[in-house]
């Protein structure tokens, strides 16, 4: 059975919303171009940006715990620097994220929208080379249309796909066929791609990205259709290239 790329998104800042691409170029041993680039340290992280180390997403703002993050939506201008926030409709912020004073900016404005969530100020980080990822390497993530769809019908009801905040998604394959790829390659155009490991699901899937509540339980509707929690797969980019929505995805 023939699977394509169906959508492809990359998430700038760490628990905001999504990016949609039509295209994109990938490198071996890196994610997507600007993914997880920036992240919101709030008031009691141990981030340092000096001296970089994989930290969990509880040393950020994230969707697990600050589903009020979904009220705002975020556009990057790679090439300006400049990031976009609006909320409702209406635009709450624009500043150069890569400068100081739009840091302190954005640092600024997420501490009075978050208030005590903050934990004091929060700061906008950033280092050379690093991704702000759920797990500790650079990774590509990847989700089966066809396995949310499945997961649709033990809720009864439709799943926004946007929940999972996957890189690529695809359709035309069997429900939950990408965990048979585990361990495996595969090729998405001219891509090659490394199958690592399941995804597995925390609280941030409960939250509706369009609403910004807590209106499902995602892990426990995986747990009691599949026995399991988790949704999609890790990759690791083994040889690069561009890849693009409609392209095929193959097993190697």
């Amino acid at each position: 059975m023939t699977s394509t790329v169906a959508a492809i998104y990359r998430y700038p800042v760490k628990g905001l919303n999504a990016e949609a691409l039509s295209r994109v170029a990938l490198a071996p041993g890196e994610g997507l171009p600007h993914d997880r680039r920036f992240a919101l340290a709030h008031g009691a992280s141990r981030f340092d940006p000096t001296a970089p180390q994989w930290l969990p997403k509880t040393n950020f703002l994230c969707l697990m715990r600050d589903e009020k993050l979904a009220q705002l939506s975020i556009t990057f201008d790679a090439e300006s620097g400049i990031v976009t926030l609006h909320r409702a409709g209406r635009r709450v912020l624009r500043a150069d994220v890569t400068q100081p004073l739009g840091r302190t900016l954005i640092g600024q404005f997420f501490s009075d929208f978050m208030g005590p969530a903050a934990r004091g100020t929060v700061r906008v980080v950033e280092s050379p080379g690093h991704m702000f990822s759920d797990t500790p390497g650079k990774v590509v993530s990847i989700i089966g249309l066809d396995s949310i769809h499945d997961l649709e019908r033990v809720a009864r009801q439709a799943i926004d796909p946007l929940r999972f905040r996957a890189n690529i998604y695809i359709e035309g394959a069997l429900p939950w066929m990408e965990f048979n790829w585990v361990g495996q390659d595969i090729a998405i155009g001219p891509v090659r791609l490394r199958v690592t490991a399941r995804i597995e699901r925390c609280g941030a899937t409960n939250v509706n990205p369009k609403t910004a509540e807590r209106d499902l339980n995602i892990p426990r509707l995986l747990q009691r259709g599949f026995g399991h929690i988790d949704m999609g797969v890790y990759a690791e980019v083994v040889a690069g290239g561009e890849i693009a929505a409609g392209d095929p995805v193959t097993p190697l």
